[in-house]
């Protein structure tokens, strides 16, 4: 039996995570980029145990295991940190069998995804957001884009008739035309019947979808926003129980589901989401805000899962810690990023990544 002999991490521009075998087999993943030493110390502490020595093709057994052993620290970072492991595995496999990982995951839907431009500023007046999504389309051919709206997790504090958000909803539109189809992102910014306000306006101007309009923890209040409104209402990015996941889209109170694969734990637990909205028949918008190998798990994903049918995340955001991260850089052409068909994930870590970064392994003893 091939067994796992060392789980290494790499801090850098993220946290790379490196898993070996006793018979020379290697694979590359990452945690959550967001507070990577953080993860790597959980996933040291924590995850690590549960992998080593261990068959990396139980993949999902690995997976269950691991989150059942560490039941009393269920929680953000335990599953940032499964993460990096899971990735690491996928990518392990696939060289191993000489296949992409979208192969692995049940072949080729599509083979070339769709992507929106995703905007992460609330900082800019409408106009210069106008400009810069206009720039957006220009430069990538995007036939979707995104902008924040609302103060973040901000109850309700931005102004609704004079605020940033109402005056530039209806100038993007006039703007951007009929043929740009544009979405809008809360990320928690109101309570229930601000949201409906606001998604009433959305609908007015033909917007494609409202993501996270409240907080992501209120369920319910969700449920009751996408129930009033006609606007596709999207949330789950933030999570990591799979029976919240599950509640969201057998209780019908997303109208698209929008796991993030770092956040959730990795691709096993996050193609279990998008194979729940697949018998839903609703969705399923993987999210995927930075510019980190991030991008290349859910192009795999996407690639793979029925339910990835619409529009993706791709942020216009430049992020130089990132420039040369790993090769070949992904590139969106005419609105779309063909996915790496080379075994794994098809990318390669710069080694100067490796040799510069902080580095903790944990090893079978």
């Amino acid at each position: 039996m091939t067994k796992i002999v060392s789980i290494e991490t790499f801090i850098g521009p993220a946290c790379v995570v490196r898993v070996r075998t006793d018979d020379g087999l290697e694979g590359y993943g990452q945690t959550a980029p967001s507070e990577p030493e953080i993860s790597a110390q959980v996933l040291h502490r924590l995850v690590a145990r549960d992998y080593l020595g261990k068959d990396p093709f139980d993949v999902a057994a690995l997976s269950d295991a691991c989150v059942r052993a560490e039941y009393k620290f269920l929680g953000s970072f335990l599953f940032r940190a499964l993460a990096g492991v899971d990735t690491a595995l996928w990518d392990l496999m696939g060289k191993a069998t000489g296949r992409p990982v979208y192969q692995l995951l049940g072949g080729m839907v599509r083979d070339r995804i769709p992507v929106y431009g995703s905007g992460m500023r609330r900082d800019t007046t409408p106009e210069q957001e106008v400009d810069r999504m206009i720039r957006a389309v220009a430069e990538n051919g995007f036939r979707c884009v995104k902008v924040k709206i609302g103060a973040r997790n901000g109850r309700d504090g931005e102004a609704f008739h004079n605020g940033r958000s109402t005056r530039m909803l209806p100038l993007l539109r006039k703007e951007l035309g009929d043929d740009i189809e544009i979405s809008a992102d809360g990320n928690g910014a109101y309570s229930p019947g601000q949201a409906i306000r606001v998604g009433r306006l959305l609908e007015q101007y033909g917007y494609f979808h409202f993501e996270e309009p409240n907080p992501f923890w209120e369920l319910e209040n969700t449920g009751a926003i996408a129930a009033a409104l006609d606007i596709p209402v999207g949330a789950g990015e933030q999570e990591y129980s799979l029976e919240n996941m599950r509640r969201l889209v057998e209780g019908r109170l997303v109208d698209i589901i929008q796991p993030d694969v770092c956040y959730i734990g990795g691709i096993t637990r996050a193609r279990r989401v998008a194979e729940m909205a697949d018998v839903a028949g609703i969705p399923c918008t993987p999210h995927c805000s930075s510019q980190s190998m991030n991008q290349i798990f859910t192009a795999h994903l996407a690639a793979a899962m029925p339910a990835c049918s619409q529009f993706h995340e791709w942020s216009i955001e430049g992020s130089p810690r990132m420039r040369g991260f790993y090769e070949p850089a992904p590139v969106v052409r005419d609105g779309y990023f063909e996915v790496p068909d080379e075994p794994g994930w098809g990318i390669e870590i710069a080694p100067s990544v490796l040799t510069n970064a902080e580095r903790q392994v944990s090893t079978l003893e």
